[in-house]
C-alpha cells in the first residue's frame, strides 16, 4: 500500500491494515498517550492511544528523523 493511499484511510482501516499488513515494533509512553511502533513496508508508523478517553486519537507515519525517534532507540535498535 502506498503511503498517500494510508493517509486517506479512516482510523479503523487503518487499524485493520497495521494489523493485518504491518509488524508490532514497540511501545512507548509519550505524555498521556501510550504510543505503539509498527512497520509497515518500510515506513514506521505510530498510533496514539490515549487511556482517559479509551481511545485511538490519531495514526501517522513517524519520519525517522523525528525527535521522537529517540524514545524509540532507547528500547531497540531500529
Amino acid at each position: 500500500m502506498l503511503k498517500e493511499e494510508f493517509i486517506d484511510l479512516t482510523i479503523p482501516q487503518k487499524i485493520k491494515t497495521l494489523y493485518m499488513e504491518g509488524s508490532f515494533v514497540v511501545a512507548i509512553r509519550y505524555y498521556r498517550h501510550k504510543v505503539n511502533l509498527y512497520l509497515l513496508g518500510d515506513e514506521y508508523v505510530e498510533v496514539f492511544y490515549n487511556h482517559k478517553l479509551d481511545k485511538i486519537e490519531k495514526i501517522e507515519f513517524l519520519a525517522r528523523k523525528h525527535s521522537r525517534m529517540k524514545f524509540y532507540l532507547d528500547q531497540i535498535k531500529l
